[in-house]
């Protein structure tokens, strides 16, 4: 059976749309979370300390090469990449040029592109401003991860996940308790 991996980029009211996804979310969680939220590198250790002390399930700020398993949640505190692990898909910390993002969402989606046969993969834009994110989404959804935007009636900041629809048209478009409510279904089973 394939690994299930949810991908969720975020940026200008993701913390707390973050925490009401997570929040809802079963101990028993069939997948791995891995989670690009932009964020000042001073405020990422505080980010995750306070999502390891609310949530269920265990939280991992990424360091160093991880496996990624099932039941666990995953933050890039910088750019994160996704690769090959020894038995089941794997996440590292990598240094980039300079991106305009921290982490980059478009580092993350496209690096997970190459998965896609090996794991179910389910990849949700949430709001932000700016684009990125949208073109990783794209590619994701062009080689058969499921894709979800946050639609305008919920995103904080309409702007990540308004330029993933004009990108590519075939990615479905959810309000936030929609997007909830389909992450946690997809780890159901």
């Amino acid at each position: 059976m394939k690994q299930k991996i949810v991908l969720i980029g975020a940026s200008t009211g993701g913390p707390g749309h973050l925490k009401k996804i997570l929040s809802a979310i079963s101990p028993t969680f069939n997948g791995a979370i891995v989670i690009a939220q932009h964020m000042n590198a001073t405020f990422i250790p505080s980010f995750i300390n306070q999502f390891q002390n609310e949530l269920h399930l265990p939280v991992h700020a990424i360091d160093k090469k991880m496996s990624l398993k099932t039941s666990n949640i995953y933050i890039c505190p910088q750019n994160c990449h996704m690769i090959r692990g020894d038995f089941s898909p794997s996440i590292e910390p990598i240094v980039e040029g300079e991106t305009p993002y921290n982490p980059s969402i478009d580092s993350l989606f496209s690096s997970s592109v190459a998965y896609i046969k090996d794991a179910e993969i389910l990849a949700v834009l949430l709001t932000g401003i700016g684009h990125d994110g949208a073109n990783g989404l794209s590619e994701l959804q062009k080689n058969g991860a499921t894709c979800i935007a946050e639609s305008e009636k919920s995103a904080i900041v309409y702007g990540m996940p308004k330029r993933a629809m004009e990108i590519n048209p075939n990615i479905v478009s959810l309000p936030l308790d929609d997007i909830v409510q389909t992450i946690k279904k997809f780890g159901e089973s």
